[in-house]
């Protein structure tokens, strides 16, 4: 059965400032106002935070493109997640009781698809016998920091789960997201030749005991 399509956004964005926020409150989706520190503010906040920082590391994967044509799969995949964090802020910006049958979400089709693509890219790269450093190229850090960013929007998620009516996707899609930035990291290293630093506890100032004067 086809899926119908999401409602397309209806929206005129004329003035960037309404002074209605100078009280500390925000609106939702569907009208209701609401502090900007609540608990679903600061989940689709979270969620838009690290659409921005998807955005960057794109950039560096489209950038790095004419000189590794590998990367343009990479690149695909983070526009398509960048829309799938939009789909999924919509729905955390609308209360459970205002979300329509063509309300703009993320589901278990999404979730399945970034499955697959942390199957298709964790295919071939070494073997982990440590944790990985984010690092070695700036494209491994930069999806780092989406990995983690991606972990404490899940959080915020949960969070919000505990308390109000969330899609059940929501965090399954996140939970999934993450463990695709670390895959994504890894495998954007491996295409490029960068290095990959293992985490080794005794590198430390105190694992390599005390320093001599």
């Amino acid at each position: 059965m086809k899926r119908p399509k999401f409602n397309q956004p209806r929206l005129a964005i004329n003035r960037v400032y309404t002074r209605r926020g100078d009280s500390g409150l925000t609106s939702l989706a569907g009208g209701q106002r609401v502090a900007k520190n609540s608990l679903r503010i600061e989940t689709y906040g979270t969620v838009d935070e690290l659409n921005c920082f998807v955005g960057i590391a794109c950039q560096t994967s489209r950038d790095l493109t004419p000189a590794y044509p590998q990367l343009r799969h990479l690149t695909a995949m983070l526009v398509r997640v960048q829309h799938e964090l939009f789909n999924l802020g919509s729905i955390l910006a609308t209360r459970p009781e205002e979300v329509g049958p063509a309300q703009p979400s993320v589901s278990g089709t999404d979730v399945v698809r970034l499955e697959g693509d942390i199957d298709r890219m964790n295919e071939g790269l070494p073997e982990l016998r440590s944790f990985v450093l984010p690092g070695g190229c700036r494209l491994n850090a930069e999806l780092h920091v989406c990995r983690a960013v991606c972990r404490r929007a899940e959080r915020r998620c949960v969070a919000l789960a505990g308390e109000e009516v969330v899609p059940p996707d929501a965090v399954r899609y996140l939970n999934r997201l993450s463990d695709a930035f670390f895959v994504c990291s890894r495998w954007a290293s491996c295409a490029l030749g960068a290095p990959e630093t293992m985490w080794d506890p005794n590198q430390s100032t105190s694992g390599q005991g005390s320093p001599t004067s």
